[in-house]
């Protein structure tokens, strides 16, 4: 009875393993770059949500987003680097960055981020 050995060798399996590793090295090193947008969304549709800040300060409506983001322990965004926008009805707060990781040697990744919330008087969130 002849069987014939069927199966991956070893080198195969080297292979599939460094593929493997790559790509989870490079989502541990992306992970951060989108959590850290999806804190910034998340602050910016808490802000919109609340019933008085329509009607606060752009200085206010600020230190809200600072608060926010303090809380989620985001540190790469500062609160300058929110744009509010007045609006007929309230207000348009902007957020537009982008983040550079280095990857490995001289090779870095660059993303680029958007995220837009209304802000309007009497209705709370949008």
């Amino acid at each position: 009875m002849n069987r014939k050995q069927s199966g991956m060798t070893m080198l195969g399996f080297l292979i599939t393993l460094a593929v493997v590793m790559f790509f989870l090295f490079c989502g541990m090193k992306l992970f951060p770059m989108y959590t850290e947008f999806y804190s910034v969304k998340k602050a910016l549709a808490s802000i919109a949500s609340d019933p008085g800040s329509a009607n606060a300060s752009k200085d206010k409506i600020r230190a809200l987003f600072s608060r926010h983001i303090q809380i989620d322990y985001v540190s790469v965004i500062k609160p300058e680097m929110l744009r509010i926008e007045s609006t007929d009805t309230g207000y348009n707060l902007v957020m537009d960055y982008e983040r550079r990781t280095p990857l490995f040697a001289n090779l870095d990744v660059i993303a680029k981020f958007h995220a837009e919330q209304a802000v309007t008087r009497g209705s709370g969130a949008q």
